[in-house]
């Protein structure tokens, strides 16, 4: 055991984020998405949601201060009326860890799956919120 790792952080969740390099991606995934079939890597991360594992996984994980919008998350589908509350929480999450954040990029749901498949890799969770799929582009120290 080592000190000071938060729980959700399993020693493969671990090693993926030391892996990662400048500009990889990792996704957060709910419940509902795919996860299993476009992940080039898969971590699961069962019984936990998505705000527990962002603030532990923003613990080790700069974001890239090079692009526009180093997190993006998947946009509401035309015509669905869900109003995601989910997303306050992430942006209270992310300003709380020091990281620069100007705001969330907002990616059609076919083309986030897409951008998915060419993760580094992407994180199950129990996450029950609709829309709470989340990707984090890694930066530098």
């Amino acid at each position: 055991m080592l000190k000071n790792i938060p729980e959700v952080i399993s020693p493969e969740l671990m090693k993926v984020l030391m892996e990662m390099g400048h500009g990889d991606e990792i996704v957060l995934a709910d419940g509902n998405f795919p996860a299993a079939s476009v992940a080039m890597r898969l971590i699961r991360c069962d019984g936990h949601g998505i705000p527990k594992i962002l603030e532990a996984v923003l613990k080790f994980l700069p974001l890239d201060q090079y692009v526009e919008h180093a997190v993006a998350l998947m946009a509401v589908s035309p015509g669905d009326k869900t109003k995601p509350t989910i997303w306050e929480k992430y942006r209270r999450i992310i300003r709380t860890s020091g990281e620069k954040f100007p705001d969330f990029e907002f990616v059609e749901r076919f083309a986030f799956y897409e951008r998915a498949k060419n993760a580094y890799a992407v994180v199950a969770s129990s996450e029950k919120a609709l829309y709470a799929n989340i990707i984090l582009k890694k930066g530098v120290l």
